[in-house]
C-alpha cells in the first residue's frame, strides 16, 4: 500500500490512519495487552485504573505531545494530545507505537564494566566510582583536554545543562559536542550569519497561513508526517501548492504538486538563480530590503575538511545590491539548467511563487541542505529568497528549519551543549564566559575562551590519542559518525577508556569499558524543546527500570565524587526544578525568556519568548515579538538590526562519481525506524514492517546489471564495501546512477562508505553525497 498515491484525495486525519496501517501491520493488543492506538478507537481505551499524563513523544524534533496511559507501573496506551498546538491530537505511527521502546527484552537494567575484556555486572556504585576515578586519573596523566564528553539532541534540558556545567564550569575543557553536530549545526550556522541569532522566527502556525510550501531536499511525508499531514490539509481547505525539490523521487515527491529532481550538490545554484529571477523581473521588495537587510560575500574555495586538524574562519566582507546583481547574473535560469538538471522555466516558476506578493511562501528543510559540504552556505541563500521579497517573520511567510531529535533545538541550541557554547553566547565571548561563571559559581579563568573539538574532530582525537576518556550519552555513534571504520577502530585503541550510558546494547555499548544503565523518557522528569522554539514538560510516569538513573543524575554524580559537589545543590526530590530555576537565569529578558516551570507543567509547552503569560510566535515583528524596540520589522540580533543576504557561488561536493565509483551514494531515513534504530528497531511492529536496510536503485539501473528487488548487491568505495538486498520500484526511486540507502540497520553499516567532509563553518557531515561502485553478487 503506497500512502502517497491518494494522498491530494485523503485528510488529514485519513492520511495518518494509512500511514499507521502501512507500518503497523500487527495489532498492538497482540504484543502488549491493553494497548490500543488508531484515532477513531480512541473512546475505547482502557480507563478504569488508568492514570493519563502529558508527554512530548521520545522521537523527532517535530514534538508531538501525547497522552500516556499507565496502570500498575506500566504504559499501557497512547493517544494524541488534544491540547496540543502541534499535533491537535494526532500521531505519526511511531508515536502510537513509542511506549512499546521502553519494554525490549534486552533492556540494560545494570551496569557492566569490561574484566579481564570482557563485560561483567556490577553495582551502579561501583560503576560511578570508576568512572570518576578512571577521568580524573586520565586528566592527571594527560590534562583536562584529554577528555571529552558527548551527547545528543536526545538529551533532555536538564540533560544537557549538567553536561555543560560539568565539563566547561567544573573540569575546565570545551571538549562536549553532541551529535546534533550531524543534523542541524548548518541550520544554526545560517541562523547566526543571517540574522544574528538562532533557530526560527516562524512557527507551525505559519502552516496554517502559506499558499505554498517549497520542501527543500525534504522527505517530509516520512520524517515530519504530522506536519506533511498539515500541509496537505492545506491544500485541500486552501488550494494550497506542495513543491518537493530533491535529488530522489519519494513518497513526499509522489504526494507534492510538483516534483522537482536535481543534481546533488546543485541547490546552491537553483537558489541563486531564483534569486536572480526575483531581481531581474522587479519582483524584488525593495522598500523591505533597503530598510532591512545589508549585504555581504564570504571567503570561496573554502575546502572541505578531509585532514585532520582542519580549520577555517569565514570573513564577511560588505558588498552592494548592484555587486549582488552582477555576481548573480551567473546563475541565470538557461545557464543553471545544464548544471542542475532542471529545466529553466521550472526555475522561473518557482520564482514566481516567491516573487507573487499575493502569495505567502513557506520553505522547510532539513537533512538535505543541511547535511551538506555547503550546509551553512545553502541555508543562507534560502533565506536571501525571503528577504529579497519581504516573505518573513509574519504569518505564512517563513524559512523554516525542521530538526530530527526531540530537543536538539531545546537542549543542543539553546542549552549550548556543542563544543563553542554556553548556555547563553559562545565561549569566545568574554562576557558570555562571565555571565556562566557568575551563574555556576565558578572562577571565571575556568571556562576556557576557545572550542576544541567538533564531533568530527572529536573523534579524531581520540583515534589519534589526544583525547583518551569519552562518555558517550544518549546516542549511537558507532553507527551514525561517517567513515566509521577509522572511528570504531580508534576506540577500541587499548589505551582508551570508554563509558557509555545507554537503554539498550548497540555498536556503540559494543566498545565501551563500562556501561551505565539509563532511565529512560517517562521514566524520569525531564523538558524537551521542538523546531519551533517550544518547551515542553514531561512528568515522571514510571519507575526506572533496575537500576537505571537520570543521565543528567548519572553526571552529577560523577561530578560529586571528583569534588565538584557543591556546584549542584540540587535537591533529589526537586532536581528538576531546581536546575531549571538556574538555566532559567541565562535567558532572562524579552528576547529569550522561558516559560516558568508551573506552565510547563500545566499546559502542552511554551514557545519562547515566553513574555507577560504570552508565547511569541513571530520573532523580528514588533506586531508580535515584545523583544522589538522599534516598529515592524527589526532583526536584533544584529547590532545594525539588518539581516543579511550572502553572496554564495555554487561549489562542487568533495567526491563525485568516477569511472571507478560511478554512482551516488545517498542515506537518510524511512517513516518506520527513527535514526539508529536503536529503540524502534525493538518495537516489534515497527521492525516487523522494515526488517531490514536495502539498497534502493533506479530501474534503467537495475535492468541493465540485472538486478531485480531482493537480489544482493555489493557497494564498494575507498572507504569499504558492504552487502546489502536490493529495492527497485519499492518505497523510493533514485535517478540514474544514483543509490539510496537508509542507515537505522546496525546490521548493515552504510555509513562505513560515507565520507567525513563537513561544511567548514557549521562543521556539520555531508551525509548525502558520496560515490561508490555497485555490484550484483547474487539473484534470489
Amino acid at each position: 500500500m503506497d500512502i502517497t498515491m491518494d494522498a491530494r484525495d485523503t485528510s488529514r486525519r485519513e492520511f495518518l490512519k494509512k500511514m499507521a496501517a502501512f507500518s503497523a501491520v500487527t495489532a498492538a493488543a497482540a504484543l502488549f495487552p491493553g494497548i490500543l492506538f488508531a484515532e477513531d478507537q480512541i473512546q475505547d481505551l482502557p480507563s478504569e485504573g488508568v492514570k493519563w499524563d502529558k508527554a512530548p513523544c521520545r522521537f523527532c524534533g517535530v514534538g508531538c505531545s501525547l497522552r500516556i496511559g499507565v496502570k500498575d507501573g506500566k504504559a499501557i496506551a497512547v493517544k494524541g494530545d488534544l491540547n496540543s498546538a502541534v499535533n491537535k491530537g494526532t500521531c505519526c505511527v511511531k508515536g502510537y507505537y513509542s511506549i512499546l521502546a521502553l519494554y525490549g527484552k534486552d533492556r540494560i537494567t545494570k551496569p557492566l564494566v569490561k574484566k579481564n575484556g570482557r563485560m561483567v555486572e556490577t553495582s551502579m556504585k561501583e560503576a560511578l566510582d570508576l568512572v570518576a576515578s578512571k577521568m580524573q586519573k586520565t586528566i592527571q596523566q594527560h590534562g583536562k583536554d584529554s577528555v571529552a564528553m558527548y551527547g545528543s539532541g536526545q538529551w533532555t534540558i536538564p540533560d544537557g545543562y549538567a553536561a555543560s556545567k560539568f565539563m566547561k564550569g567544573c573540569i575546565g575543557t570545551n571538549n562536549l559536542d553532541c551529535n546534533a553536530r550531524l543534523c542541524m549545526a548548518s541550520a544554526v550556522a545560517g541562523f547566526i550569519t543571517s540574522f544574528g541569532a538562532d533557530e526560527p522566527m516562524g512557527c507551525y502556525e505559519d502552516i496554517d497561513h502559506a499558499d505554498v510550501f517549497v520542501l527543500w531536499g525534504n522527505n517530509m511525508a516520512e520524517m515530519h508526517p504530522v506536519l506533511f499531514s498539515r500541509l496537505l490539509d492545506q491544500r485541500l481547505k486552501r488550494n494550497a501548492t506542495i513543491i518537493d525539490l530533491a535529488t530522489r523521487t519519494t513518497r513526499t515527491s509522489v504526494a507534492a504538486d510538483h516534483s522537482i529532481i536535481f543534481k546533488p550538490q546543485t541547490d546552491l545554484a537553483i537558489a541563486n538563480s531564483i534569486a536572480y529571477e526575483i531581481i531581474d523581473n522587479g519582483w524584488m521588495n525593495s522598500t523591505f530590503v533597503k530598510n532591512h537587510v545589508a549585504f555581504n560575500k564570504g571567503k570561496t574555495n573554502i575546502g572541505y575538511g578531509l585532514e585532520d586538524g582542519f580549520k577555517f574562519k569565514d570573513k564577511a566582507t560588505p558588498i552592494n545590491l548592484r555587486e549582488y546583481k552582477n555576481f548573480l547574473k551567473d546563475y541565470a535560469p538557461e545557464k543553471v539548467e545544464k548544471l542542475t538538471g532542471v529545466p529553466a522555466e521550472m526555475i522561473k516558476y518557482l520564482a514566481s511563487l516567491y516573487g507573487d506578493p499575493q502569495k505567502k511562501v513557506m520553505s522547510l528543510w532539513c537533512m538535505g541542505m543541511n547535511q551538506h559540504t555547503r550546509g551553512t552556505w545553502i541555508n543562507n541563500l534560502v533565506y536571501n529568497i525571503h528577504l529579497l521579497t519581504g516573505k518573513i517573520s509574519e504569518p505564512g511567510n517563513s524559512p523554516f528549519s525542521l530538526t530530527g531529535q526531540p530537543s536538539a533545538c531545546g537542549t543542543a541550541r539553546e542549552v549550548g551543549t556543542f563544543t563553542h557554547k554556553l548556555p547563553k553566547g559562545v565561549v569566545t565571548k568574554e562576557k558570555a564566559r562571565k555571565l556562566a561563571a557568575k551563574i555556576w559559581k565558578v572562577p571565571y579563568e575556568r571556562i576556557p575562551p576557545k572550542p576544541t573539538y567538533h564531533t568530527t574532530e572529536m573523534f579524531r582525537a581520540l583515534d589519534r590519542g589526544d583525547i583518551r576518556f569519552m562518555w558517550i550519552q544518549v546516542t549511537n555513534p558507532m553507527v551514525s559518525l561517517p567513515k566509521l571504520n577509522r572511528y570504531r577502530a580508534g576506540a577500541e585503541k587499548p589505551d582508551r577508556f570508554i563509558v557509555v550510558s545507554e537503554v539498550y546494547p548497540t555498536p556503540t555499548t559494543d566498545v565501551a569499558d563500562v556501561i551505565l544503565p539509563s532511565a529512560m523518557w517517562i521514566e524520569r522528569e525531564g523538558m524537551f524543546g521542538n523546531s519551533e522554539r517550544r518547551t515542553q514538560h514531561f512528568n515522571q510516569m514510571l519507575k526506572p527500570m533496575g537500576e537505571a538513573m537520570p543521565d543528567a543524575v548519572q553526571t552529577v554524580e560523577v561530578a560529586k565524587r571528583m569534588g565538584f559537589g557543591d556546584l549542584f545543590p540540587y535537591r533529589e526530590d526537586s532536581f528538576v526544578e531546581d536546575l531549571y530555576a538556574e538555566y532559567k537565569q541565562f535567558h532572562a529578558g524579552k528576547a529569550h525568556e522561558l516559560a516558568p516551570l508551573s506552565i510547563l507543567k500545566t499546559q502542552s509547552g511554551a514557545i519562547w519568548p515566553y513574555v507577560n503569560g504570552k508565547s511569541t510566535n513571530w520573532r523580528y515583528n514588533s506586531k508580535y515579538d515584545p523583544a522589538c524596540t522599534e516598529k515592524g520589522i527589526q532583526f536584533y540580533g544584529k547590532p545594525n538590526n539588518r539581516a543579511v543576504i550572502w553572496q554564495r557561488p555554487y561549489e562542487p561536493p568533495a567526491e563525485s562519481p568516477s569511472p571507478e565509483y560511478p554512482f551516488w551514494l545517498d542515506t537518510g531515513r524511512i517513516l518506520e525506524h527513527w535514526h539508529t534504530g536503536s529503540m524502534t528497531r525493538r518495537v516489534p511492529v515497527l521492525h516487523q514492517a522494515a526488517p531490514r536496510a536495502y539498497v534502493e536503485i533506479n530501474p534503467k539501473d537495475a535492468k541493465r546489471m540485472q538486478i531485480k528487488t531482493g537480489d544482493i548487491i555489493r557497494l564498494t568505495n575507498k572507504r569499504g564495501s558492504l552487502d546489502m538486498p536490493a529495492s527497485v520500484n519499492e518505497r523510493g526511486r533514485p535517478v540514474e546512477g544514483q543509490v539510496f540507502v537508509p542507515f537505522f540497520d546496525e546490521h548493515m553499516l552504510i555509513n562505513e562508505l560515507c565520507l567525513d567532509a563537513f561544511c567548514p563553518i557549521s562543521k556539520e557531515p555531508d551525509f548525502k553525497k558520496c560515490a561508490v561502485r555497485v555490484e550484483k553478487i547474487r539473484s534470489v
